[in-house]
């Protein structure tokens, strides 16, 4: 097995690869064209997939979960990002504005309501997404829960998770200055979003190596300076977001708000040792949220691929796949 990826798993458990039987860029206003592709049974349990950052693009790999014979499979890539244009752009791109083209999209295909299926930022997007219109949403998955708080951005960018990865938290910290280093995400945005594209790209790459070299429980994996416009979308949409708190009207708002997906049916598939998403707000949200049933994954960390995380993942699927929703 490869340890820093478990994607053994993946190719020996997970359904084959499959091909879209549809690609289409939609347009979503404001200037945004968003990516959508469908795959396996388009008369099935319509599911869509929310991708990981903000600004991580839909994977090929993300397909794999779900019974190509009975799910009805939708991926998207969130604005500014994979191959929705235009790339890297933060312009009329917020929390509220993903909601309203995640609507669009279910509007367009015709669906009435569908199973949410999401990790990290995933994870928030389904939430906020359910609660703005919790009777589209018929069952939840999420996974590596983040509530977008202070204190779980305080915990990544502040200095929490560093205490057990000080070489990595030192390439982190020292391309700024000692002076702003009491607010990293607003050191970096000025810099991510400075016009000097040479800069753009130095940051970004450290932006994104350090939450790379974190996400796979027992990863050998340094941060990897290596600059490319993936790493450059990745972090300006991620630092946007982290910068404006979610766009949320307050700090608590997703658990302030869980009433309104109280009758929604859930599974939460968080790793114990998840040094990005720490399993604290999982345990938060599955304490008030009567409907969610908590899987806590021993020896696992952030990483979608790890062998516990997508061998529970897998097996949800395929439950919900054979009950009567």
């Amino acid at each position: 097995m490869n340890k820093s990826t478990g994607q053994n798993y993946a190719a020996d458990h997970l359904y084959p690869p499959i091909e879209p039987f549809k690609r289409q860029m939609v347009d979503v206003g404001s200037g945004h064209l968003v990516y959508l592709e469908r795959c396996g049974n388009p008369n099935g349990i319509p599911v869509i997939v929310f991708h990981g950052g903000p600004g991580g693009g839909c994977s090929p790999y993300m397909r794999r979960y779900f019974d190509p014979q009975h799910y009805h499979i939708i991926l998207f890539d969130q604005r500014g990002c994979g191959k929705s244009t235009p790339f890297a752009d933060v312009t009329n791109n917020t929390t509220w504005d993903l909601i309203s083209d995640i609507e669009l999209i279910r509007k367009l295909l015709r669906i009435e309501q569908w199973i949410l299926f999401g990790g990290s930022w995933g994870s928030t997007l389904s939430l906020l997404y359910a609660q703005s219109h919790p009777c589209r949403t018929i069952y939840m998955v999420i996974r590596g829960v983040f509530l977008m708080t202070k204190k779980e951005l305080e915990w990544f960018y502040g200095g929490g998770a560093g205490m057990f990865f000080p070489e990595h938290w030192s390439v982190f910290i020292n391309l700024i200055p000692e002076e702003e280093r009491k607010d990293l995400i607003a050191a970096y945005h000025k810099r991510l979003f400075s016009g000097d594209i040479a800069l753009e790209l130095k940051f970004s790459s450290v932006w994104a190596g350090w939450e790379a070299a974190l996400a796979v429980f027992g990863s050998e994996k340094k941060i990897a300076e290596i600059p490319t416009n993936y790493t450059r979308a990745f972090s300006r949409l991620e630092c946007h977001y982290f910068y404006n708190k979610g766009f949320l009207k307050s700090d608590n708002q997703i658990l302030d708000n869980i009433n309104k997906i109280a009758k929604i049916p859930s599974t939460i598939v968080q790793g114990r040792y998840d040094m990005i998403c720490p399993p604290a707000s999982a345990y938060r949200l599955a304490q008030k949220w009567e409907k969610a049933d908590l899987k806590m994954i021993n020896c696992a960390g952030h990483a979608m691929s790890e062998p516990g995380i997508s061998k529970e993942l897998l097996s949800v699927m395929n439950k919900i796949r054979d009950i009567n929703l």
